[in-house]
């Protein structure tokens, strides 16, 4: 398996042109088009955004599927409308001990870092190959290289198997930052979703080593299961992520038995003391939104170096929304500036932003 998505068909360059269209017309026309909804703090959501979640649901509802056939209907999607990226000057599949596989990008000549990248999808669905465009964005607006990871999902290797693999892909970057001619101490860890959990426990498994991320960044992550925050009710029924799709994933990625409060599930819960420098990028209508607000504040209550992006316009899983929105690109972008940023000659720190 490749990183590199199938061609589209006939068909599927139709659906994307015209999706792409309706979302790109005149904010007035939208505002006719989709009911913009308001949140319990006031935030309205991006009109482009409302109406793709009025579209999304009439979709058929991938949780109804098995986790193997779930998969293959979501990468059609991923396909259909992934953002369009240039040529780049590395694209390279890569081997990683235990037969893990993974991509490194990097767009041009020159890197000033290494991003370890770890996708979203509840721990069951999704492939490094669903987020080309978003590894490729990332990569290409932060100017580093990028490493992303297919790691094992579930239900075919439920939890521990995935925080396993994070740390295998870690010591592998490690390894060969230099040999790609790299600073191993500008390796910054990220994830949306699932992907933040494990970016976020892996920066808490590696307190102590003599080589830690420089940066963490959490989007819209996953870092409680132990209980529901007002926002997993207020947002229950969202096409984006619902709490019907939410109970889906955690029963396919947790045995029977699995205590919900083990920091690997619930990192909130671990200990957020000496951990590395974070940004926590949060949707406004996002079910995820109020744990992780929880977690940008233990991690200040903590000392750790915080910043915050609130982006109150936007839904669960907008980084591969960025075709379509251009407020979801305009968030990603925000998040590689501040990649950027830490893996800068300076190596400055994220300022605390606002909760």
């Amino acid at each position: 398996m490749t990183s590199t998505p199938a061609k589209l068909t006939l068909a599927d360059r139709i659906q994307r042109t015209m999706g792409i269209l309706a979302c790109r017309l005149p904010q007035p026309v939208l505002r006719r088009l989709a009911d913009v909804p308001v949140n319990a703090d006031g935030e309205e959501m991006a009109p482009e955004i409302a109406l793709l979640m009025q579209m999304t649901e009439k979709a058929d509802d991938y949780s109804d599927l098995d986790p193997v056939r779930a998969r293959e209907v979501i990468a059609a999607e991923c396909r259909m409308f992934a953002d369009r990226m240039p040529s780049f000057a590395i694209q390279e599949e890569l081997r990683l001990p235990g037969g893990l596989q993974a991509t490194r990008y990097r767009a041009g000549s020159a890197s000033r870092g290494l991003l370890l990248f770890f996708h979203g999808g509840g721990f069951v669905v999704h492939s490094r190959a669903d987020y080309d465009a978003p590894a490729k964005l990332l990569a290409l607006k932060a100017g580093v290289d990028v490493l992303s990871v297919e790691y094992r999902l579930a239900p075919e290797h439920p939890f521990p198997a995935a925080h396993d693999d994070a740390l295998t892909a870690w010591d592998y970057a490690v390894d060969r930052a230099e040999q790609w001619g790299l600073d191993p101490h500008r390796i910054v860890v990220a994830g949306d979703s699932a992907g933040a959990n494990l970016a976020a426990v892996l920066c808490q498994q590696l307190r102590g080593r003599d080589v830690q991320p420089c940066l963490q960044v959490l989007m819209y992550p996953v870092v409680d299961l132990s209980t529901e925050r007002p926002s997993h009710h207020e947002f229950a029924g969202s096409p984006a992520l619902s709490a019907k799709q939410i109970k889906w994933f955690s029963s396919n990625y947790l045995p029977s038995g699995t205590d919900v409060r083990d920091p690997r599930v619930s990192p909130l819960l671990g200990n957020l003391d000496g951990l590395p420098p974070a940004v926590v990028s949060v949707a406004g209508f996002d079910p995820l939104r109020d744990e992780a607000l929880d977690y940008a504040a233990g991690l200040l209550e903590n000392g750790v170096p915080t910043r915050v992006f609130r982006e109150g316009g936007l839904v669960h899983g907008f980084i591969q929304l960025t075709a379509l929105s251009r407020t979801s690109r305009a968030a990603t972008e925000r998040v590689a500036a501040a990649i950027a940023q830490a893996v800068s000659p300076k190596g400055l720190a994220p300022a605390p932003g606002r909760l």
